[in-house]
């Protein structure tokens, strides 16, 4: 798989919480959206994981084209 498949085409707001471990995914593939679910498996591609450092609200790209994984930049539009 060279490109992502789109998920969407807004950003999908999710409340982390601190100290949670999250794994973003990156090929579109998956049904958990936003968050991996093992689809990208044979595609070349993995997740993003991460750690949130505070329980907060934060705003998750699903166009998969954003330049500031995995949170959304606008490249939706």
């Amino acid at each position: 798989m060279e490109n992502p498949k789109l998920a969407g085409d807004n950003p999908m707001a999710i409340e982390l919480g601190e100290g949670k471990k999250y794994a973003w995914c990156t090929c579109g593939l998956s049904e958990s959206q936003p968050f991996c679910n093992g689809s990208h498996k044979g595609s070349g591609m993995s997740s993003i994981v991460f750690i949130a450092k505070k329980t907060e609200t934060k705003y998750f790209c699903t166009c998969k084209q954003t330049k500031n994984a995995p949170f959304c930049d606008g490249a939706h539009k």
